[in-house]
């Protein structure tokens, strides 16, 4: 049957997995510690294993010509272990069971006509797959996509939906990082995912985990050693191997997995978890090589955002073409403990002055560019970012992090009051970074976001008391009976407790917060987004006018100059409104002449100096 010419199919072509041939399904895969891998096609019932022939470096390679879409198969190491393929495109019985060959030409996609967005458009929407929905699955994410949309974000950012061990999980315990969880559905669902944002004018972005494997489902230790690292190591283990012997495999494992995903999927954009753990000595570095390739990669008409979660804060990696933006965790830190009063953990670094701190993160970037962290034993951290224009910036007050590491998974507004929450929404919403929104957060969702799991028996009990381990050093869980009572991550209780609740909605509170987020958001597409373009690093100053007064102002694309006056306090203070033409303010603002009530923003634009 002929294709319709506005449909297109899309395969990432791989030098390992399993890929449809003409002559078959070609099998592929890198063993460098096996004398012998047989394949195993599941639908033989106990037939003993394939031989695979050896093509050297390592490589086994089979072609078989009965094979097809939906054979089920697995690798035997050996002669003895049978393990998934660590390429497989789906595992529909989860990682110890066997990998199902897929067509991935098979899926008509529609969107030929989708580009992208540029990034300056981006307010970006963080959601978990399996909480955000009661059906926790990539269909649930599509049947609301049109609330999103009426929301104002213009992209939702998936956390990791690689296939991990069990039926829940935050995703960052991945161990087959090209399949979609099945959980969630199958490869066609969350293309169907993909395809409906872009019809609907949303980007879908992908949170990736290229700095470790998780602990369970993992077998490359077993055969292909070199993908680890003997001279580095990881908060989670060994670290992967990007400089080593026989590190140009493991580097195109993940090259490709980067590609596979923007091509394959047809995401927009990717968002890389922690690369302060991904450690490499080579030169290029892998975070510069994976860079160079996509975009090389890529159909230049095309918009593809790389995104970067990095607490080293090294700007070196952004802007250039290379990485668009950087979670700035620097700016959520300082709202935090203006908000709540928190000092305890890394929000010690902002405790001194973290009005100081917000300032500097809206006009410079980075709180912490080469300071000494009080945190991290008084070592240096971060490289100077006030060259960089602010949308190099992810700003937000809540994210999966912020709000599930902590013992309850309490947000934001179960620990401060509704003024300052409010404030603080005003102040990133409408800075010109590019803000982030946490699932829920646009309502000041009652439930909570908590760290859940599902592992094995071997593991269970020693990551639920690690979890409670973890937080010995905060004076409200030195004792042992107010450790027993963080939420055990296994339990099921502890994963349902953090779905979201819709039906609160109906509640007039929460309708209100998601009235005011909405608000702030067309304010942002209506007057911020369209002067962004072209604005540039060193655009920004701030100053520090108040016990709790803030004033920072840009110079915009166009040329104009957008002012913040804030009181990020519970207290009036003395303050003169900024000029220019008011945007938004915050109800009450005024609290006399040249007074600023508690817990007030004032937004305003001078259009004198934009060009026609």
């Amino acid at each position: 049957m002929k294709r319709a010419p506005h449909v297109q199919t899309r395969r990432h072509e791989m030098p390992f997995g399993a890929q449809l041939t003409p002559q078959g399904v070609r099998f592929r895969v890198w063993a460098p510690g096996c004398d012998a891998v047989g394949l195993c096609i599941e639908d033989a019932q106990h037939a003993p294993a394939l031989p695979m022939a050896p093509c050297g470096d390592g490589w086994f390679e089979r072609v078989v010509a009965q094979a097809r879409a939906g054979t089920r198969y697995r690798f035997e190491m050996n002669g003895g272990l049978r393990v998934p393929d660590p390429a497989s495109r789906f595992n529909p019985d989860d990682v110890h069971g066997a990998s199902e060959v897929i067509d991935a030409a098979a899926f008509d996609w529609q969107d030929v006509n989708w580009r992208g967005r540029r990034w300056d458009e981006a307010v970006v929407y963080e959601l978990h797959v399996g909480t955000f929905s009661a059906a926790g699955t990539f269909d649930g994410v599509t049947e609301r996509l049109d609330y999103l949309v009426g929301l104002g974000v213009t992209a939702i950012e998936l956390m990791p939906v690689a296939d991990f061990p069990g039926a829940r999980s935050w995703g960052y315990d991945g161990v087959l990082p090209f399949a979609p969880d099945s959980r969630y559905g199958r490869p066609e669902e969350l293309k169907r995912l993909v395809q409906t944002a872009h019809a609907k004018g949303l980007m879908v972005l992908l949170d990736v985990v290229y700095n470790h494997f998780g602990p369970e489902g993992n077998y490359l230790h077993v055969y292909a050693k070199p993908f680890f690292s003997e001279r580095h190591h990881t908060p989670w283990g060994a670290a992967i191997n990007f400089d080593g012997p026989g590190s140009r495999t493991v580097r195109e494992f993940f090259i490709h997995n980067a590609l596979y995903w923007l091509e394959e999927y047809r995401f927009d954009g990717l968002r890389l978890d922690a690369v302060h753990a991904i450690l490499d000595d080579s030169e290029p570095h892998i975070l510069t090589e994976l860079a160079e390739r996509v975009h090389a990669f890529m159909d230049p008409e095309r918009r593809v955002h790389l995104v970067l979660e990095n607490d080293a804060n090294e700007a070196r990696y952004l802007g250039h073409g290379h990485y668009a933006a950087q979670w700035n965790d620097d700016i959520h830190h300082a709202l935090h403990v203006l908000c709540s009063g928190e000092t305890d953990g890394y929000y010690a670094d902002y405790a001194d002055a973290p009005l100081r701190h917000l300032g500097r993160c809206l006009a410079e970037g980075f709180a912490y560019q080469g300071e000494a962290s009080l945190y991290r034993n008084r070592t240096a951290r971060g490289e100077p970012s006030t060259q960089l224009a602010p949308q190099a910036f992810v700003t937000f007050l809540q994210c999966h992090d912020q709000v599930g590491n902590r013992a309850f998974g309490e947000r934001i507004g179960h620990i401060a009051p509704a003024p300052a929450v409010r404030a603080a929404a005003a102040v990133y919403l409408l800075a010109p970074g590019i803000p982030m929104l946490f699932m829920g957060e646009e309502f000041a969702a009652a439930t909570p976001f908590r760290f859940f799991c599902d592992f094995g028996d071997d593991l269970r009990e020693a990551v639920t008391q690690g979890r409670r381990r973890e937080f010995e050093k905060f004076t409200r869980f030195a004792d042992p009976a107010a450790q027993a009572a963080i939420p055990d991550p296994n339990r099921v209780e502890t994963f349902l407790a953090s779905r979201l609740d819709w039906d609160s909605l109906r509640d007039g509170a929460h309708a209100d917060w998601l009235a005011y987020y909405r608000q702030l958001l067309q304010l942002r597409r209506e007057v911020i987004v369209p002067r962004l373009p072209g604005t540039g690093g060193h655009a920004a100053a701030f100053e520090v006018s108040a016990a709790g007064g803030l004033r920072v102002e840009w110079r915009l694309g166009d040329g104009s100059t957008l002012r913040l006056l804030a009181n990020v306090s519970g207290d009036p203070i003395g303050a003169t409104a900024p000029s220019g033409t008011l945007v938004f303010a915050t109800p009450a603002a005024n609290a006399g002449p040249g007074r600023l009530a508690p817990w007030s923003v004032v937004w305003t634009l001078d259009d004198r100096d934009a060009g026609p």
